[in-house]
């Protein structure tokens, strides 16, 4: 596979799946903006692994949750690189708590970024892709958008509609070479699984099939293959990457 001469967008960059997505697009040739909100300094880190290790990469900070904000910022992309080749809509947090004690505020703010980001980002690109008449658009679902899971109705929601806003969007844009795909990763090794119990995290392992938790280099490899040529007749599909979690 070979992403050269290809512009990336990956939001939510700077750290965990992001950053992993970063590198192996950067590694498969394509220049990519890695997007963050507040860390800035992680984003620069990834930034600096990216070119250390020969490719092209530079920092763009903007919520994805801000209209204006995106607009600004895939104004100024464009302008600089002339287009977007790939978005990987991979923004997204967390306000767990059990449906009863939630707040609205948290509700608000997690569909706010895990789903209207995507649709924000994926409106602002939207205009260059069909230009182009080329595209590639990946949104990171997750294997709680299948089976749900207590204490993140937001986070649940938020991923299940991602699923629906991908086959609608692959439908709209699959007459001008657009692909729309999204994944839906299981329990990856990041930031936020390490800080479960060890006894929750084996407890966990042994309702997956595989027996562990996922890398976050295997959504990378997942993002990498829907992007590429390889991948070019598909759209519209949820990849599940979860050690057979969710069949």
């Amino acid at each position: 596979m070979s992403l050269q001469g290809k512009i990336a967008v990956v939001t939510g960059g700077s750290r965990g799946i992001g950053r992993a997505v970063c590198l192996r697009l950067a590694q498969l040739g394509a220049f990519v903006y890695v997007n963050y909100v507040s860390g800035v300094k992680a984003a620069e880190e990834t930034v600096e692994i990216i070119k250390e290790a020969g490719g092209k990469a530079i920092p763009v900070g903007f919520d994805v949750a801000d209209a204006d904000a995106v607009q600004a910022a895939f104004k100024k992309i464009v302008k600089e690189a002339g287009s977007v080749d790939i978005l990987v809509n991979n923004a997204g947090i967390t306000r767990d708590g059990i449906m009863a004690r939630m707040k609205e505020s948290d509700w608000d703010s997690v569909l706010d970024t895990n789903l209207k980001g995507a649709f924000l980002c994926s409106k602002a690109v939207s205009r260059s892709m069909m230009k182009k008449k080329s595209g590639r658009i990946v949104n990171i679902s997750s294997v709680s958008g299948f089976t749900g899971n207590s204490g993140q109705v937001n986070y649940a929601a938020a991923k299940a509609g991602l699923v629906g806003f991908t086959k609608s969007m692959a439908r709209e844009y699959a007459s001008r070479n657009i692909t729309v795909n999204s994944i839906a990763p299981g329990y990856i090794e990041t930031e936020m699984t390490a800080l479960l119990e060890v006894e929750t995290q084996e407890q966990i392992k042994g309702e997956i099939p595989l027996g562990e938790f996922g890398k976050c280099e295997d959504i990378a490899g997942a993002v990498a293959y829907l992007v590429s040529e390889d991948g070019g007749y598909i759209t519209g599909q949820t990849l599940h990457v979860n050690g057979g979690m969710y069949m």
